[in-house]
């Protein structure tokens, strides 16, 4: 078992946060890191068991959590988690909106389904988590003076990476989105961040079976230091613990000798 090292602060006491996607690296290590900082976390994926002993490690270290075995493809099954944390922890003020997929392949070779899956997980379920705690955000802004909604993309968004044609553009949807979302929000007092990480050491690279694509993947890790699920926690934790009156939009996190 895994314990957060991280020192137990007050930054974000009486704070109630989700995180979606919290079953592994980035989700799971923003999860430890939020309530670290003195935030009440639910945690939400599928995998039931994995969330049980994030929280069971969350309340060893002294935090306070809730596991909730969610898909976020499952639009109705994300707006009674919503209510049931409401009920359980307090209306959402920090949404950490993660949960994706990377799937790599070559576009002629038309893999339909791996185009699908990382559009119903990166596009459909992003909004069906937005759908389903945003109205709690707008209502816990009006309530506190202020609420974090924080999507994960990706430098993909940005850049060309040949074979990741499809999750590029849904990473890429995710920072656009994020822009104009808080455009809307913000004069709500929900802050809307994006964060676009360079290559994170995480369960993703798994899931790719295009032999391309491993092949690029290997070559960067014997390149270069990765960054770790926690370096992007503490990004996240540092977006959300500013004055209220402070928003940064967009936040790219990079390997230092990654070029792009």
């Amino acid at each position: 078992m895994t314990i957060s090292t991280v020192p137990a602060t007050t930054a974000l006491a009486g704070r109630v946060a989700v995180v979606t996607g919290a079953s592994s690296g980035i989700g799971e290590a923003t999860a430890r890191r939020l309530a670290a900082s003195g935030a009440r976390v639910a945690v939400l994926a599928r995998r039931a068991d994995r969330l049980e002993n994030l929280v069971g490690e969350i309340e060893q270290a002294g935090g306070s959590a809730l596991a909730l075995p969610v898909d976020v493809t499952d639009a109705a099954a994300l707006r009674d988690a919503a209510e049931r944390v409401a009920a359980v922890l307090g209306t959402t003020d920090l949404l950490f909106n993660n949960a994706g997929v990377m799937l790599p392949a070559p576009v002629e070779e038309v893999p339909v389904e791996q185009w699908q899956h990382q559009i119903d997980l990166n596009v459909t379920g992003l909004m069906n988590t937005i759908g389903a705690f945003v109205p709690h955000l707008v209502a816990a802004a009006a309530d506190r003076g202020v609420a974090d909604l924080v999507n994960t993309s990706s430098i993909a968004a940005q850049n060309i990476f040949p074979s990741f044609a499809v999750y590029s553009g849904t990473k890429a949807y995710v920072t656009h989105l994020s822009r104009t979302l808080r455009a809307e929000l913000g004069a709500k007092d929900v802050r809307v961040s994006v964060i676009e990480p360079g290559i994170v050491g995480t369960e993703l690279q798994g899931h790719v079976t295009d032999a391309g694509a491993l092949a690029w993947l290997d070559g960067a890790k014997k390149e270069m230091t990765w960054l770790a699920s926690e370096d992007v926690a503490e990004a996240v934790n540092f977006l959300v613990a500013q004055p209220a009156h402070v928003n940064f939009q967009q936040i790219t996190i990079m390997p230092t000798r990654q070029p792009s």
